[in-house]
């Protein structure tokens, strides 16, 4: 579902996922020389029409190297407070370099409970893509200073996967301290080579991925493999590579990038579709008229608020509906953009009243087709 409005047909939408060891070069302090390397290289991404969106790690770094590396205990609260000071610093750092290429960032704290429930979700995903299609870059990190089961597994790796499915990513580039995946430690074992390309992701590799490398970092192999496969179900290709390569970033959408790739399911569309058929009861229920029935069937359009003819039951945005025509026969089911209370506000009404009637809108479809399945055929 990327929504590249004014790209040309060959951008890709590429979420950067950058991890601590990677930002401080395996030091105490952010490197601020790599870092705007790796500004330069998103810049050059842009020109060339394509968008980018940051997954940023550090916050906790920076606020040590803030405070004067102070003696704390090793607590889930020491680092919620070291991530409560420090990602103010790490955003600076970020908005000063991006300014040397002209660029604006904007800034999304995330927790995995915002992309879980789906009115958050949604709202997320709106705000993404606004910062998305206005060429400025989203610079994400979790919320630590709050979120402690996230402090606790170094949860960027996988967040970074989620945001790649809330902005409709072609490509999630993990970058760490590793070239990419090996089929043995390569820190133990002199023998271990590079895996260039997977296809599956089985229990061997799960077991050839270990754990954290570094101590800045909370995040290791196995996240990124856990990231990988979440990511490549949802239809992205997924990248691990070294962060102090050279033009590492650029050169992932090369023909011939270093590191692991992990190919998309192919499935990947359907195994959604699956998710909306038979997952979430539905909450409620559109009948829409005969003109809408024609065009969600036999054209695969979105529905519109002008063919509802009037909603059944309550409901929030973000929730599963049964889609009905006139008749009460079930012609698909799909994610409703608007709450039931919404949608009495606006059935009928042309896309471009919406804004005018209820004072805000997320977006012309009140069921986009990506979010929609289809079941009368």
């Amino acid at each position: 579902m990327n929504q590249k409005s004014g790209k040309n047909s060959q951008s890709q939408i590429v979420v950067v996922k950058l991890g601590t060891s990677v930002l401080t070069g395996g030091t105490l302090a952010l490197n601020k020389a790599h870092m705007v390397e790796l500004a330069r290289q998103c810049a050059v991404l842009q020109k060339l029409g394509h968008s980018v969106v940051l997954v940023s790690s550090g916050a906790i770094a920076a606020g040590r190297e803030h405070l004067g590396y102070p003696a704390l205990p090793n607590s889930v609260a020491s680092k919620q407070l070291l991530a409560a000071v420090g990602q103010s610093q790490l955003i600076q750092v970020w908005e000063s370099l991006f300014a040397i290429y002209g660029i604006k960032i904007g800034q999304m704290l995330l927790t995995r409970a915002d992309l879980e429930d789906r009115e958050r979700f949604l709202n997320a995903r709106d705000s993404i893509n606004a910062l998305v299609d206005n060429d400025i870059i989203p610079v994400v990190n979790e919320n630590d200073a709050v979120a402690t089961n996230e402090i606790k597994v170094g949860d960027n790796d996988n967040l970074s996967a989620l945001v790649g499915i809330l902005c409709g990513a072609d490509k999630l580039l993990l970058l760490t301290d590793q070239k990419g995946l090996f089929t043995a430690d390569p820190r133990k074992d002199p023998n271990a080579e590079l895996i260039k390309e997977v296809t599956t992701i089985d229990d061997t590799l799960r077991q050839i991925a270990g754990g954290s490398g570094t101590t800045l970092g909370t995040g290791g192999m196995a996240t990124k493999l856990q990231a990988a496969d979440i990511a490549r179900r949802a239809g992205i290709e997924v990248m691990i590579a070294a962060g102090s390569a050279p033009n590492v970033i650029v050169d992932a959408l090369s023909d011939t990038p270093n590191g692991t790739k992990f190919l998309p399911c192919t499935e990947a569309l359907e195994n959604r579709k699956r998710w909306i058929l038979a997952g979430p009861s539905a909450s409620g229920d559109l009948v829409i008229d005969a003109g809408a029935v024609k065009a969600v069937v036999a054209k695969g359009s979105s529905l519109l608020a002008k063919g509802v003819l009037e909603t059944r039951g309550k409901f929030a945005r973000g929730e599963v509906v049964r889609v009905c025509d006139s008749d009460g026969h079930l012609i698909a089911r799909g994610i409703s953009a608007y709450s039931s209370h919404d949608l009495g506000k606006i059935i009928g009404k042309h896309s471009k009243d919406i804004q005018a009637i209820l004072g805000y809108d997320y977006g012309s479809e009140v069921i986009h087709r990506d979010d929609m399945v289809v079941i009368q055929e």
